[in-house]
């Protein structure tokens, strides 16, 4: 039988390179986690639930307050994170005409972050998995503060330097968001769990949103766009403070388990090779890459689409010189917090009270969040010329309905692939979220504009047709993820049953094998 350790608190002295769960396996006995208790009574599924978290609470030493305080420092780094990467799009207009460059290389300012982000991802995922988690953040975000504060000194003529800097930021995000969520899924398990995670994912359309509010109204104070990049590299630093104060390693999936023997870590090969034939994982995968694809274009364009639409309308003077009209900015910002804040919340009430009746609920949600937001997309683009109001309330419903997506995806990920494979899970999904989403989405949107208005007269309103046009895309790709998601569907109740019986235990050893081997028979 096994034996409860909770004298025994997770140690948080680990060296950086060294196994951060040396010390802190735990064994238990609790029951591991079943789904919504589908058929209980609701005061019984609460007792439950209470009991699940007490044991949780033993297991890793930390008591459920500190557990809630952690993620509040990972949902202020989360949110730091997002108000950087868009606070370039909410004073773009602002960077064309500084360094006198046109759509295709301003979509590259997204692009070299994002390739950076991608590539680095699965380094952090690797050593996520292995090492010390807290202090791979620690180093990941105070060199991303370092960059960012450099990246607002970049003079007129070295536009590359802005490029490379703005590419070196992608070390920070990829340190902490392959990280990140695998903390709270050792903190928390059942419908705390998702309601944890979903808090941590409303900092990507809030902090994208204030990434838009704050770029230009400092901008705006300071009547320098430069400054807009020098507000988040000081809370950059404090979220360090944070990190290193409050933030401890709990033990990777022992909150999960029911059984006596450790979990195994595997070749980083052989992680790769699991997760290829994880079918869901697979599948909501390719749906979160068009998610990103959407968001990707949107973030970095819409702004300055609106604002030439005003243009065209007569109501705003064209940006010829000097400091530009960024209104749109503070508009588009407030309407991406509110609308993340409505999609991530809706989203996640919605699901678990569709997977009390309904196992594949997850997926479902985010099949019909991109399959509904298509259309509102679509005719969001083509209503600015006409009135710009109009335009404002399909964006409003189009990204409420997207953003149903970012903390389910999240959640499908930490039950359908075992503890020990989940940071690389994270970082594998980042890189084709990325590769195929918005890592090229900006700038293929900046290249397809800039191709048809080379054959266009030269004008205002062939400037704003032509990002029109090309901006069409997104309404396509949004209900083709929709189609990943419906596929996902088919296969999650197998997946999710394999992990939770590798996490209990109940897959039989296979004899004359290695501990890899088994631990890849067990999961595959």
């Amino acid at each position: 039988m096994a034996s409860w350790r909770g004298s025994q608190g997770p140690s948080d002295t680990a060296p950086f390179l060294t196994q951060a769960d040396d010390t802190e396996e735990a064994e238990s006995g609790r029951e591991p986690y079943l789904g919504e208790h589908a058929g209980t009574p609701h005061s019984q599924q609460d007792g439950e639930r209470s009991m699940e978290q007490t044991q949780v609470e033993i297991i890793t030493g930390i008591t459920f307050t500190h557990s809630v305080a952690i993620v509040v420092v990972l949902f202020f780094i989360n949110l730091l994170n997002y108000m950087d990467r868009f606070t370039v799009a909410g004073v773009l207009p602002d960077i064309e005409q500084f360094f006198l460059i046109e759509d295709s290389a301003s979509g590259l300012l997204q692009t070299v972050f994002i390739c950076s982000y991608m590539v680095l991802a699965p380094i952090f995922g690797y050593l996520g998995d292995r090492y010390n988690r807290k202090y791979i953040m620690c180093c990941g975000i105070f060199f991303w503060a370092v960059v960012t504060l450099c990246s607002s000194f970049i003079p007129k003529k070295h536009f590359w330097l802005l490029l490379l800097t703005r590419g070196l930021v992608g070390v920070g995000e990829a340190s902490y968001s392959t990280i990140a969520p695998t903390i709270i899924a050792d903190l928390f398990v059942l419908d705390l769990r998702s309601r944890m995670l979903s808090i941590f994912y409303f900092a990507i359309p809030v902090g994208s949103g204030l990434g838009y509010i704050v770029g230009s109204q400092v901008k705006n104070a300071a009547g320098d766009w430069h400054w807009a990049l020098r507000v988040t590299p000081g809370f950059g630093l404090l979220a360090v403070v944070l990190l290193l104060c409050i933030v401890k390693e709990p033990p990777r999936g022992a909150a999960e388990r029911k059984t006596d023997r450790p979990l195994v870590n595997t070749s980083w090969l052989s992680d790769i090779r699991a997760l290829s034939k994880n079918c869901t994982f697979i599948l909501s995968t390719l749906g979160f890459t068009s998610v990103a694809f959407v968001t990707g274009s949107l973030a970095l364009w819409a702004p300055t689409y609106l604002f030439r639409s005003r243009v065209v309308q007569n109501t705003r003077e064209p940006c010829l010189g000097g400091t530009c009209n960024s209104d749109d900015s503070l508009i588009f910002g407030i309407i991406t917090c509110v609308t993340g804040i409505l999609g991530v919340g809706t989203g996640v009430e919605i699901s678990k009270r569709y997977r009390k009746v309904n196992p594949r609920a997850d997926p479902l949600v985010c099949a019909f969040g991109l399959l509904s937001s298509a259309p509102f997309l679509f005719f969001a683009v083509v209503s600015a010329e006409k009135n710009t109001i109009v335009t404002y309330v399909f964006i409003f419903l189009g990204e409420t309905l997207v953003s149903l997506n970012w903390a389910i995806v999240a959640d499908i990920l930490m039950y359908v692939v075992i503890p020990t494979r989940r940071s690389t899970a994270e970082a594998f999904q980042i890189v084709i979220a990325h590769l195929l989403g918005d890592a090229g989405s900006p700038y293929l949107i900046g290249m397809i504009s800039d191709q048809i208005r080379q054959r266009k007269p030269d004008s205002f309103l062939w400037e704003f047709r032509s990002l029109e046009y090309a901006l069409m895309v997104c309404s396509f790709v949004g209900a083709l993820g929709g189609g990943f998601f419906l596929a996902s569907a088919l296969f999650i109740e197998k997946d999710r049953k394999q992990a939770e019986q590798y996490l209990q235990g109940e897959i039989k050893k296979v004899t004359g094998q290695s501990a890899e081997q088994r631990a890849d028979a067990l999961v595959l």
